[in-house]
């Protein structure tokens, strides 16, 4: 019988798998300092970002939902 693989926890936390098979996760760098940056930069922020198809095959076989 196969193993089951366990959920890496900090991928889990970070990324998020939708219903049609994207994996979203937040922007950084929000935490302090975005006073400095351009008003377009923090609308940015705001969003999240939809990774690449090559990253998404790895986060959805750490997170093995």
């Amino acid at each position: 019988m196969a193993k089951k693989g366990k959920t890496r926890k900090a991928y889990a936390k970070r990324f998020s798998v939708k219903k049609t098979g994207k994996v979203i996760h937040r922007t950084g760098g929000q935490d302090h300092f975005n006073a400095r940056e351009p008003g377009k930069v923090t609308r940015q922020k705001r969003n999240d970002k939809t990774l690449t198809k090559t990253i998404t095959k790895t986060i959805k076989r750490a997170i093995a939902r």
